[in-house]
């Protein structure tokens, strides 16, 4: 008997939903960037995908809320202005190592999404190699359909990660928090 595995379809467009009644003011999260990122092992890569969607900025710290904004403001008007951005690093301790920025792509609602557009970070980014203990970073514009608060999975060529689930109950428990640090300091 033959098994046979398929692959949900790529999707272009849709609507996200962002839980803003529920968002903390700014300046009171806590959470450091990597505790609110993807991250995935694939071959020599580390890659890590980080969301530039308000509704997770707002639960890091102050210093990485700022960072992050302030990313998110200088490559959103090279995107599709009704994208959802994402801040995409590679990284290897290997000597050079070629990465496919196409190949991250998402799985959101049992639906594959591809993206919309890449903005460049590093100089290094069109070389499509990483050298050794170097890190290159752009900003990916997925459609709008990508729903960050349900199950995302992160696909990098033929490896992906289910991780969101760990990190999407991490998020809302701060956003409960910095709401309560937020009206403790009024």
């Amino acid at each position: 008997m033959a098994t046979a595995c398929t692959i949900a379809p790529a999707v272009e467009n849709s609507n996200t939903i962002a839980p803003v009644s529920i968002m903390p003011p700014r300046g009171h999260g806590s959470l450091l960037q990597s505790e609110v990122s993807m991250s995935l092992s694939s071959r020599d890569l580390e890659i890590m995908v980080t969301p530039l969607d308000e509704s997770v900025i707002r639960v890091t710290a102050p210093d990485t809320e700022e960072r992050l904004r302030g990313i998110a403001a200088v490559h959103r008007g090279s995107l599709p202005s009704d994208a959802t951005l994402f801040l995409v690093s590679f990284f290897t301790a290997e000597a050079d190592v070629a990465f496919v920025p196409e190949e991250i792509q998402l799985l959101t609602q049992g639906l594959r999404v591809l993206p919309a557009g890449i903005a460049p970070i590093t100089p290094g980014w069109q070389q499509r190699r990483v050298l050794q203990r170097q890190t290159e970073l752009a900003v990916y514009a997925f459609p709008t359909n990508v729903d960050l608060e349900s199950e995302l999975v992160l696909v990098y060529g033929f490896d992906q990660t289910s991780a969101w689930s760990g990190i999407l109950p991490r998020i809302q428990g701060e956003r409960a928090r910095a709401r309560a640090r937020a009206t403790g300091s009024r």
